[in-house]
């Protein structure tokens, strides 16, 4: 199986056991950072790597 490159909204929620309205604002957080870093990002979901190393896990 391929591992996803980008994480929706639905999957930060899950993932971190949080409210959908909270798994927004911090795709959006994520997002403005890789923006200011020169990256394109996606409304609604944010790169899985990126995610991981922001929240301090490690993907396997």
């Amino acid at each position: 199986m391929t591992e996803k490159s980008f994480m929706t909204v639905e999957e930060v929620a899950e993932e971190l056991r949080i409210s959908k309205s909270k798994a927004y604002q911090i795709v959006r957080e994520l997002n403005a950072e890789l923006q200011k870093q020169g990256y394109l990002t996606i409304a609604g979901r944010v790169n899985t790597a990126f995610f991981y190393k922001k929240v301090c896990y490690s993907v396997s």
